[in-house]
């Protein structure tokens, strides 16, 4: 991890603090363990009970907890930034799994839950539109909205299969061309445009307008039909599709605002455009 910062290092569960840093490569929380071990177990000490807790675990499932987490700085009780046991969400949920507690209970039975959920949606994927559907409308955002943006997850999804077929296979790979079509409608990379709305964690589409999504449904399903014309050979020509296709749909957005003579890419996220409740 290069770029890790401090930031928002606090977060309050059931009246408890729990120390968090931000992986701003990686776009990933880390949570303190010994924090997350207190809040589920009300132990007097956290740091005893962790340490004991990993040599049960290894004992008893050949498991070393110690692998899924890494040792980050963050702010001790003394005042002072020391060495601690962290976890990004997947790792701490996994070590909840190993805490013999009634208040871990419900975040077990939860994972058990999406667990059969998603078994449910890889038989049946209609079941998953479904549910996006529901979370969208339960989170506050107009059906008109929803409707927009789960079409945006298809032409993604349309987009991503022909990547594969042209020869794409690392995650870091479909950064990159997303980052390229980005670029090149929007005038800025993915992160930056996140940062620019000041988003972590949270999908840089369930943020934008409803100008915002169909251009960026454009720049992806121009670099879709391209790509199928001229079926790239490797990652360089796949490359220079993704800035082709993606500049259809940054004229358009040159056009518009010389139009209007507003910006079509707004720095106010999901909230501030008051697209949710």
């Amino acid at each position: 991890m290069n770029k890790v910062k401090n930031i928002s290092q606090l977060v309050v569960f059931q009246n408890k603090k729990i120390r968090r840093i931000w992986d701003e490569e990686n776009e990933k929380w880390w949570f303190s363990v010994v924090d997350i071990v207190e809040v589920l177990t009300d132990s007097v000490n956290s740091r005893d009970y962790w340490f004991k807790m990993k040599i049960r675990v290894k004992g008893e499932d050949g498991i070393e907890l110690s692998t899924i987490c890494r040792q980050l700085k963050l702010i001790a009780p003394d005042g002072k930034m020391r060495e601690t046991d962290c976890a990004n969400t997947e790792g701490i949920l996994r070590i909840i799994q190993s805490i013999p507690s009634p208040k871990a209970e419900p975040f077990k039975m939860w994972l058990a839950k999406v667990g059969y959920e998603r078994i449910e949606e890889s038989e049946d994927p209609e079941k998953a539109i479904q549910r996006a559907m529901r979370f969208y409308l339960k989170r506050g955002y107009s059906k008109n909205w929803v409707n927009q943006r789960l079409k945006s997850i298809e032409v993604r999804k349309e987009l991503t299969d022909e990547w594969e077929n042209r020869g794409v296979e690392e995650m870091a790979e479909f950064a990159d061309l997303t980052d390229e079509i980005t670029f090149a409608w929007a005038g800025m990379k993915t992160r930056d445009y996140k940062n620019y709305k000041n988003l972590k964690k949270e999908n840089l589409r369930d943020n934008m307008t409803n100008l915002e999504l169909v251009l960026n449904m454009l720049a992806e399903a121009s670099t879709t039909e391209i790509s199928k014309k001229v079926l790239p050979k490797n990652f360089a020509e796949n490359k220079k599709n993704a800035r082709e296709g993606g500049s259809i749909a940054g004229d358009a957005r040159k056009k518009i605002e010389k139009r209007t003579g507003r910006r079509v890419v707004v720095k106010l996220n999901a909230r501030g455009l008051n697209l949710i409740k």
